[in-house]
């Protein structure tokens, strides 16, 4: 297994699938880093040289926040909309949907799967 920005990439899946197991990097990133280190993107990670790890790690390294650093600013960032009392800060507060979508219904992703409906905590009553 290489190990590039700290994390272990699988060995038996192409190189561009594998890059997107890093956090930051997704499929079309993956393509670009792949076309700067002028590596084929049908390669598997396994099949890898040192000589094309190594440049891969430099260019990730260099040029993009991944891993730790991204989740940092990312962090960074929600915390200045909380701190400056945005509209957005206060969503991220109260764990509710932040970009307009409708709350009376379909929130469950962000509000958790609690039913909060007449019937739904009722106990059963027995039919005579």
């Amino acid at each position: 297994m290489a190990r590039i920005a700290g994390v272990n990439i699988p060995d038996n899946k192409k190189i561009e699938i594998s890059l997107s197991y890093i956090y930051g990097i997704g499929r079309p990133l993956a393509r670009v880093i792949l076309a700067k280190a002028k590596i084929s993107d049908t390669k598997r990670a396994k099949e890898l040289t040192t000589d094309e790890t190594s440049r891969l790690r430099a260019i990730i390294e260099k040029e993009y926040s991944v891993e730790g650093t991204l989740r940092r600013v990312i962090l960074l960032n929600i915390k200045r909309l909380k701190d400056t009392g945005s509209y957005r800060g206060t969503r991220h507060t109260r764990n509710l949907p932040l970009r307009g979508q409708r709350t009376k219904t379909n929130s469950r992703t962000r509000r958790g799967n609690k039913r909060v409906t007449m019937g739904s905590g009722k106990r059963k009553v027995d039919k005579k």
